[in-house]
């Protein structure tokens, strides 16, 4: 284990962090901000997107650590959830806590794309 951490590339530390971020702020702000807001922050679409996207980042992130050679399929479905998130969480840009979660959710994206791409 601790010799397939040192061959872990700086690309995939970071995308293991991004999905960590993103499944903490997804879940949390759905939990705690959406549902207490009402509205359009707590329709059922909003909600169930916001913690498939807590949970596929999860999966992805524990995939990457464990050395899976399946990770490349699940940062790919990981990077559509997280965009697709972004922009139901973009709906509500002028709230400040969905716009934080919009840009998590892009920078999640953008690194499970990358790594989506990279040969297993």
């Amino acid at each position: 284990m601790a010799h397939h951490m040192q061959q872990m590339s700086q690309e995939m530390q970071q995308c293991i962090q991004n999905c960590q971020d993103c499944h903490s702020i997804c879940l949390q702000t759905a939990v705690t901000y959406c549902l207490p807001t009402g509205g359009m922050h707590a329709e059922p679409d909003h909600i169930r997107l916001m913690l498939d996207c807590a949970e596929i980042c999860q999966t992805s992130a524990n995939f990457m650590l464990r050395g899976s050679d399946l990770h490349t399929r699940t940062c790919g479905i990981c990077a559509e959830i997280c965009q697709r998130c972004a922009e139901n969480c973009d709906r509500m840009s002028d709230d400040a806590q969905m716009k934080e979660c919009a840009d998590m959710c892009r920078r999640c994206a953008e690194s499970c794309r990358q790594m989506a791409m990279a040969k297993a």
